[in-house]
C-alpha cells in the first residue's frame, strides 16, 4: 500500500513538473515574441503618424491655394496637390524602411530644447516667408497680375522643378538620419557627420532641394511675381546655413574637417 502511494506520488510530480515545464515554454515562446510585437506596434504607430502627415501636408497647400483663391475651380492647384501627394508618399516609402526613426524626429515641434535661440527666429521668418509666398500665388494669380504670367514650357519646367526639389530633399534624408528640422546637437541619437552619398556634393543638399521647390509651384501656377517672391525663404535659408555651420564646427566633432573635404555650401562650382 506504501509502495503504491509513492508511485502515485512519483506520478504526479511528474506530471506536475511536466506541466510546469510546458508553461515555462510557453513563458519563455511568449517572451520571445515580445520584441516582435513591440517592433510591430511601434510600426504601426510611425505608418499612422506618416499617414497623418501625409494627409496634413495636401491639407496644408490646398488650404494657402483655395482660400486666397475664393474658389475650388483652378485645375492647376488641383494636379499640384495631386503631384505633392504622389512625390511625398514616394520619398516616405523611400526613407521608411530604413530610417524611420528621421522621419519621427521630423514630426516634432520647430522649437526645441538645445536649439539656439538665433535658430528659433530664423525657423520663424522661414515658415513665415514660406508660407506669404504660397498664399501670394492664387492672390497673384486671380487679383493682382503683377507680371505677365509664364509660357507653357516654362510652367512646366516649374513642375518638374518642384519634383526635382523633392528627390534631392529625398536623397539627402536617405542618408541623413540627423536631417532634423531645427539646428541642435543630437547628442542622444549620438549624431556623427554625414559626407557620402547628397552630403559628398554639397553640404546642404536639402537647403538645395528646398530652392526650386519653392519657385517650382510659383511657375507651374502662373505667377512669375511670386517665383520672383521666393528669393525671401531661400534667401533665409543660406544665412541660417551659415550660422548653422558655425554651431556645427564648434559642438560636432569632425565637421571642421568636413567643410574642407566638402567645399561647396549649396550649390557646386558657386556657393
Amino acid at each position: 500500500m506504501a509502495q503504491e502511494v509513492v508511485i502515485r506520488s512519483r506520478a504526479s510530480l511528474d506530471w506536475e513538473v511536466k506541466v510546469i515545464g510546458e508553461k515555462l515554454e510557453v513563458d519563455r515562446f511568449h517572451e520571445s515574441l515580445l520584441p516582435y510585437h513591440n517592433s510591430l506596434s511601434e510600426h504601426l504607430v510611425s505608418i499612422f503618424k506618416l499617414s497623418v502627415g501625409l494627409v496634413f501636408n495636401v491639407a496644408f497647400y490646398a488650404l494657402l491655394l483655395f482660400v486666397p483663391a475664393s474658389t475650388l475651380h483652378w485645375w492647376r492647384a488641383w494636379v499640384f496637390l495631386a503631384v505633392t501627394l504622389i512625390v511625398t508618399a514616394a520619398a516616405v516609402l523611400s526613407i521608411f524602411p530604413d530610417n524611420a526613426g528621421l522621419l519621427s524626429e521630423r514630426y516634432r515641434g520647430l522649437i526645441q530644447k538645445g536649439q539656439p535661440l538665433w535658430d528659433r527666429i530664423l525657423v520663424i521668418l522661414l515658415v513665415v516667408s514660406y508660407v506669404g509666398q504660397i498664399s501670394f500665388i492664387p492672390l497673384d494669380v486671380f487679383r493682382f497680375h503683377f507680371m505677365l504670367r509664364p509660357g507653357p514650357l516654362v510652367s512646366f519646367f516649374g513642375l518638374a522643378l518642384f519634383v526635382g526639389g523633392w528627390w534631392i530633399l529625398t536623397l539627402a534624408m536617405k542618408v541623413n538620419p540627423f536631417a532634423v528640422p531645427v539646428v541642435r546637437l543630437q547628442e542622444e541619437r549620438h549624431q556623427r557627420v554625414i559626407d557620402t552619398g547628397a552630403y559628398a556634393v554639397v553640404r546642404h543638399p536639402m537647403y538645395a532641394g528646398f530652392a526650386p521647390m519653392v519657385i517650382g509651384p510659383a511657375l507651374w501656377l502662373e505667377s512669375s511675381a511670386a517665383a520672383l517672391i521666393a528669393i525671401l525663404p531661400i534667401a533665409v535659408l543660406a544665412v541660417r546655413s551659415v550660422f548653422e555651420e558655425r554651431f556645427l564646427k564648434r559642438e560636432l566633432e569632425g565637421y571642421k574637417a568636413y567643410t574642407q573635404k566638402v567645399r561647396y555650401r549649396l550649390i557646386p562650382y558657386v556657393w
